[in-house]
């Protein structure tokens, strides 16, 4: 499996891999999937300050991961909130967590101290949502830092939204400058 740059012409093939969780789960509370050209523009913007990255094999893509702005303030740089998406049919194969680790290598290379994650919580796990998400940044490294109660709706249900944190480097009185020029793959 190698990690590559995901770039504009990847879209309709990381879109293969996104519809099914709009369609058919809670864990992205997006209601529409988003046209090809949304897609690249998301991609564009992302992908000019932060790594956005795909794990293909055999010319296939896997799956996708991404860091991008935790809060547009200046006090706030340090920190990203991070997304991971597998193509189903590909799960419980590693592939998230080989997405995450070399994720976290460019985020540490560029000054990046904090990763969070936003994640759809069921309150109690249904046909949309289990908790898989959770369990898997868990495993990553990450702590719960929160809970927001019934704060998405889709598919008649309402759904928590939980915080969690990874701290990726020291907290210096003085932090450097993020380096966005500098993450690679």
């Amino acid at each position: 499996m190698l990690v590559n740059r995901v770039k504009e012409e990847d879209a309709a093939e990381l879109l293969k891999i996104y519809a099914p969780y709009v369609e058919n789960t809670a864990i992205t509370f997006e209601y529409t999937i988003p046209s090809v050209d949304q897609f690249k523009n998301r991609i564009r913007q992302i992908s000019a300050r932060y790594p956005y990255i795909k794990a293909v094999e055999k010319g296939e893509v896997l799956g996708y991961a991404y860091a991008n702005t935790f809060k547009d303030r200046e006090a706030y740089d340090w920190s990203v909130e991070t997304t991971v998406y597998v193509d189903q049919n590909k799960k419980r194969q590693g592939i998230g967590r080989f997405l995450y680790q070399q994720l976290e290598k460019s985020l540490i290379d560029m000054g990046i101290l904090n990763m969070n994650a936003c994640i759809a919580c069921p309150m109690v796990e249904d046909e949309y949502l289990t908790n898989d998400s959770y369990y898997f940044h868990k495993n990553m490294g990450f702590e719960l830092a929160g809970r927001f109660h019934r704060s998405g709706y889709k598919f008649g249900k309402w759904y928590d939204m939980i915080w969690m944190e990874k701290m990726i480097g020291e907290h210096p009185d003085q932090p450097g400058k993020v380096l966005h020029e500098k993450w690679h793959i």
